[in-house]
């Protein structure tokens, strides 16, 4: 039989081969221990290990301790070439090491010799020189990036100083203010009375609203949504006419050509119902008053979603006379149309909203009209030009006089009083019906220290009280001491209060208020000098000041905000800024 040991036959030659190799074997192991290498044994080169990928140091698991020995049964504990037997351990992490530092020795070697490979052409100077260019751009670049990381950190660390330093100085005033209130409230008794005089905090938090007058928009943007904005009230008004005509020409039977011209010679006007509730106050509102017969008539524009909308009658045509003040009786011509002007109706005599009805006249305040129409009528139209009367020019004087003496004592804290007054009307409002006596309105212009002199005072009472009934409502009491702001401004707070209030309920909760509220472009907050926060809660803490309920914001408490906010800002455009900056209008 045939047997195979690795690869060697089992043939009795074969066995002599393996007794042969087997001898020369222990002869050359035996040589191994008492002399020099042998022949056969390759020489131990190290400068060809290297490290592996694979290889982790950590990763070793050490021997037992009882290590195998190396060599033959009888061979000594060292080596004969003078290397001292090690654990395998030892021998192995001595060997990374030398395989390491030969390799690093090799890469810095290549590195400065910068050797080409032998199967690649020499590089000419000019390849040689950009490639100088680019070591000296990397090496330049990485030098600039070096410089700029260390002046980050640099401007980092002061930046942060700084902010301390801004910290601990807000803390001292804070501190010194404090102690210095205490101190006066100490000193005087009778400061109480003397506080509303004096900025407050609350006073403080309002003013920082005027710092939005910085343009939020860029021309470019503010000419394409000034275009807009015209396009889309264009379109309200063109949606209305056409209504208007349609329901026109449907009642009148004459001749289609002779009424379309008669309808024609009209002047259109807009206008806002000057109420306390939401719904109402925000209606759109667009009005008709026809030359051919004296007769006007309101219509009310509505929009359902983003494409249907609907123009529907608010004040039927007809001939209608004033219901209140000086012309009370005098029916409605084209010298009472003008942008501010007040058109009463009595609310009984029409179809209207419940909540409307609820006070016996209707007031529409003329937002805008159509000069080009209204200067054709002027130059078309004979004797209806009627002039202002003396009595008229002394009630116009009076209010001056009045708002005069006030204007200094609200120019810094109108937003406290103009708030204020509102909630303590609405506080003692127990029929809800606004109107007040002659007594309560002293004893609130005594309570927020707005002293007007009692001629002044009676002369004005006098103007107000046309019925003689000793009462007036308090929104007409509050505009006539304190004025109100222009049309202009009043669409823009119309505006961001119909942004905010999407669902049309004239409530808009306080939770949707801090959710749109934007102070990213406050200049304290460029600047660093306050964060968002810190401008957003300042502005919602006045706000809730003026409401009654600290949960939501009624379309008057709104209104009484910025117009008393109003007072101290002088040029419109820094006016609607605030609003455009606030609520992306």
């Amino acid at each position: 039989m045939d047997l195979e040991v690795k690869g060697v036959a089992a043939s009795p030659r074969g066995q002599a081969e393996l007794s042969s190799r087997g001898k020369k074997l222990s002869q050359g192991w035996k040589q191994a221990t008492h002399g020099l290498r042998p022949a056969d044994v390759p020489c131990l080169d190290l400068g060809k290990l290297g490290s592996s990928d694979e290889e982790d140091g950590d990763s070793y698991i050490p021997y037992s301790k009882r290590f195998p020995r190396i060599g033959p049964p009888d061979s000594s504990s060292t080596v004969s070439w003078g290397t001292p037997l090690q654990t395998p351990y030892a021998q192995h992490h001595q060997i990374q090491q030398l395989a390491r530092k030969h390799c690093q020795k090799k890469m810095e070697l290549s590195l400065e010799q910068k050797t080409i490979p032998e199967n690649l052409p020499s590089p000419t100077d000019k390849y040689k020189l950009k490639y100088q260019q680019y070591e000296a751009e990397m090496k330049e670049g990485y030098k600039q990036y070096s410089q700029r990381t260390a002046e980050k950190k640099k401007n980092n660390a002061q930046s942060q100083e700084s902010s301390q330093r801004t910290a601990e100085k807000k803390k001292n005033n804070a501190q010194s203010q404090e102690s210095s209130r205490k101190t006066a409230h100490k000193k005087d008794p009778q400061l109480e009375d003397r506080t509303d005089y004096d900025l407050t905090a609350l006073d403080e938090k309002a003013l920082l609203q005027q710092c939005y007058t910085s343009k939020p928009y860029t021309m470019q943007h503010s000419i394409r949504k000034l275009e807009a904005e015209d396009v889309a009230a264009e379109r309200r008004k063109q949606t209305v006419v056409e209504q208007v005509m349609v329901d026109q020409l449907s009642r009148i039977r004459t001749r289609s050509a002779l009424t379309e011209n008669v309808l024609s010679n009209k002047l259109r006007f807009d206008g806002r119902i000057l109420s306390r509730n939401g719904r109402d106050a925000c209606r759109e509102l667009i009005g008709f008053f026809f030359m051919y017969d004296t007769s006007l008539t309101v219509y009310e524009y509505r929009q359902f979603g983003k494409n249907r909308t609907n123009a529907l009658p608010f004040i039927q045509k007809g001939v209608y006379s004033h219901q209140h003040g000086q012309r009370k009786g005098q029916q409605y011509d084209l010298s009472d149309f003008y942008v501010g002007a007040n058109l009463t109706f009595l609310s009984c005599n029409l179809s209207l909203p419940e909540s409307i009805k609820q006070n016996p006249i209707l007031t529409l305040r003329v937002t805008n009209i159509d000069e080009a129409a209204m200067d054709i009528l002027k130059t078309t139209s004979v004797g209806i030009k009627q002039d202002i009367t003396q009595q008229e020019i002394d009630e116009s004087r009076v209010f001056k006089v009045v708002q005069g003496i006030l204007k200094e004592k609200l120019s810094k804290r109108g937003v406290r009083v103009v708030t204020g007054l509102g909630k303590y009307f609405r506080e003692l409002d127990r029929k809800r019906d606004g109107a007040f006596s002659k007594a309560v309105f002293k004893r609130a212009l005594t309570v927020f220290h707005l002293e007007v002199p009692e001629k002044d005072f009676e002369s004005l009472w006098l103007i107000l009280d046309d019925n003689c009934n000793d009462e007036v409502d308090y929104g007409e009491f509050t505009r006539a001491i304190i004025g109100e702001m222009n049309e202009y401004r009043k669409a823009f707070v119309r505006k961001a209060y119909m942004k905010l209030d999407f669902n049309k309920t004239g409530s808009i909760p306080m939770v949707d208020i801090r959710k749109c509220y934007c102070a990213k472009k406050h200049s304290r907050v460029l600047s660093g000098d306050a964060t968002e926060e810190e401008i957003k809660s300042s502005f919602l803490e006045t706000l809730e000041d003026a409401c009654s309920n600290s949960g939501e914001v009624s379309y008057c408490e709104f209104e009484d905000y910025y117009e008393g906010l109003s007072i101290g800002i002088m040029n419109d455009e820094d006016f609607v800024n605030i609003l455009r900056n606030a609520w992306g209008i």
